[in-house]
């Protein structure tokens, strides 16, 4: 049986990526797209997925945009920026939900599903622990399409927008952690690279994937001491070469890991799990024998953390002590530095929408793009992703299969 139903999505995938006719006159470049961008309503959330220099270009490709009002506020593009840039300002997310295509950063609100419409496509984060089961469910009641960009992938097969936000948070991380270890912010007043004749603060980073790195060159850059732990001997023996120098690195061993962290002055968790939550490595008792106000920095957060202690924080109280060492737990340290994300954001997803124009619209381009077909998990409100039916127990559809009926 299980044979049978591989060799259908077989057949489903050549059929959908086979040339097929084109609705389109010869010549024209395409059809115009119609792109609303609403306010974020999160407080966590403070970037944007466009900057007004992008919009320009959509714009002038012949693509209408809508933005909310005060859209860009907290990374200060302003309203005037967009219209100059040839967007038209809506007064209210009613408005700018009535485009065809819907672009977000965080994961819509139940309000805002509301205001959506069948056949519409949303493109925005996908996070489990924030979108419940009912949420999904009236998404799938109201035929949305949605596309989680966090699972969109290259022609490589990474996912660009997940590491160009790993690159932030590995460097926001090591920039948060010096920060508090000052006395300002109750740490013992330390500096990470240290001067002539004092040694420089020690440094342990759980994780060598993209934030692991970057929290190891931005630490190593200044003039901490650096210690690197990960379950992966490969991921170890890449960042050394990424890096071109030697460091400190261990594969993940209770015993070595507990010892590095009693001499640490910070650790950051930066573990990255293949499937659901991020494996908890440092239990209890390691972080109630670390120094008294040292600090960690739990990247991982997002995905459960890797401390046991760790429990998330918002960007208005970000910081709690558990056995008097520092424990910052903001799941989306990318927002802390939102200019620079928002402009990471729209260099792949200006792209993206171009390229949607140029081929026809959206079923033209999942039909040849694989990657941001990697991102579907929802198509006319028929859930496509096996991970979230299992986890939510909802009917699943191939969506090779209903492209080839497309």
């Amino acid at each position: 049986m299980s044979s049978g139903s591989e060799l259908l999505k077989q057949l489903a995938r050549e059929v959908a990526l086979s040339p097929q006719e084109q609705a389109l006159a010869v010549g024209t470049r395409g059809r115009n797209l119609f792109i609303g961008i609403p306010k974020e309503t999160s407080a966590q959330e403070r970037r944007v997925p466009l900057t007004p220099a992008s919009v320009a270009v959509l714009v002038g490709r012949g693509n209408d945009v809508t933005v909310e009002r005060g859209v860009g506020n907290a990374v200060q593009f302003q309203d005037s920026d967009y219209t100059e840039a040839g967007a038209v300002l809506a007064e209210t997310a009613e408005e700018v939900f009535k485009g065809d295509i819907i672009l977000k950063v965080a994961p819509p609100s139940p309000a805002e599903i509301e205001l959506m419409r069948p056949k519409q496509l949303l493109i925005s984060a996908l996070q489990m622990t924030t979108q419940p089961k009912d949420t999904l469910r009236r998404m799938m009641e109201k035929k949305v399409t949605a596309v989680a960009w966090d699972f969109i992938r290259d022609r490589e097969g990474i996912y660009p927008i997940i590491r160009a936000m790993g690159e932030i948070a590995g460097n926001a991380s090591i920039q948060i952690a010096a920060e508090y270890l000052s006395t300002d912010k109750g740490g013992p007043g330390l500096m990470l690279g240290g001067i002539s004749g004092v040694a420089p603060a020690e440094v342990v980073v759980i994780g060598a994937g993209t934030v692991g790195e970057f929290a190891v060159r931005a630490a190593s850059g200044l003039g901490a001491s650096v210690k690197v732990f990960d379950k992966s001997i490969y991921r170890l023996r890449r960042l050394q070469t990424d890096l071109d120098q030697r460091i400190w690195t261990s594969v993940i061993q209770p015993d070595e890991l507990r010892r590095a962290l009693q001499q640490a002055d910070v650790a950051i968790g930066a573990l990255r799990p293949e499937h659901g939550r991020t494996p908890m490595v440092v239990n209890e008792d390691m972080v109630r024998e670390m120094k008294n106000g040292s600090v960690i920095v739990d990247v991982s957060i997002d995905r459960g953390g890797c401390f046991e202690t760790s429990r998330p924080t918002d960007l208005s109280d970000p910081v709690f002590k558990k056995f008097g060492v520092l424990h910052y737990c903001v799941p989306n340290i990318a927002s802390r530095v939102p200019r620079t994300a928002s402009y990471a954001l729209t260099n792949i997803f200006a792209p993206l929408l171009l390229g949607m124009g140029d081929v026809g619209g959206f079923e033209e381009l999942i039909k040849r793009d694989l990657g941001l077909r990697h991102g579907v998990y929802l198509y006319n409100g028929a859930l496509t992703s096996e991970v979230l039916s299992e986890a939510f127990r909802l009917p699943y559809k191939d969506l090779d299969i209903l492209l080839a009926a497309f």
